[in-house]
């Protein structure tokens, strides 16, 4: 399946999926990707500082990460590729206008927000307003 990149196209075809999990980031100074197959990441990057992973609540909690905060993510089911233009800046305009931070990951075929668990509800709707407008 080819992907979209018609940003008026991918907006019409967001159709944002919540996870049923919770997540959380933690960070391991002075690790590699390869250290943290145990962790059982969603995502990982290596960064100067250390390794930054996304880890669902409970692995984290059963491996006794320490983290700030906790996140729900939303997929935007839309298959955009990676060259398409707007569609993270316009999720994340929509989720700023109403005050909501995003973390956005691009994967080879959807986009996902990351967002703090209290604010779910509104952003689901901010995001339906966007794939409406």
């Amino acid at each position: 399946m080819t992907g979209i990149t018609d940003l008026p196209t991918l907006h019409g075809y967001l159709h944002p999926l919540l996870s049923k999990h919770e997540f959380v980031f933690v960070t391991q100074p002075g690790k590699r990707i390869a250290d943290a197959a145990n962790k059982q990441p969603i995502a990982a990057f290596e960064e100067r500082e250390g390794l930054t992973l996304a880890l669902r609540r409970e692995q984290a909690d059963a491996t006794g990460q320490h983290y700030q905060g906790v996140f729900r993510m939303i997929t935007l089911q839309v298959h955009s590729i990676l060259e398409a233009v707007g569609l993270t800046a316009a999720a994340a305009n929509a989720l700023s206008e109403k005050g909501i931070s995003a973390n956005v990951m691009t994967a080879f075929f959807h986009d996902h927000i990351f967002l703090p668990a209290e604010r779910v509800q509104d952003a689901i709707v901010a995001l339906e307003e966007l794939q409406i407008a």
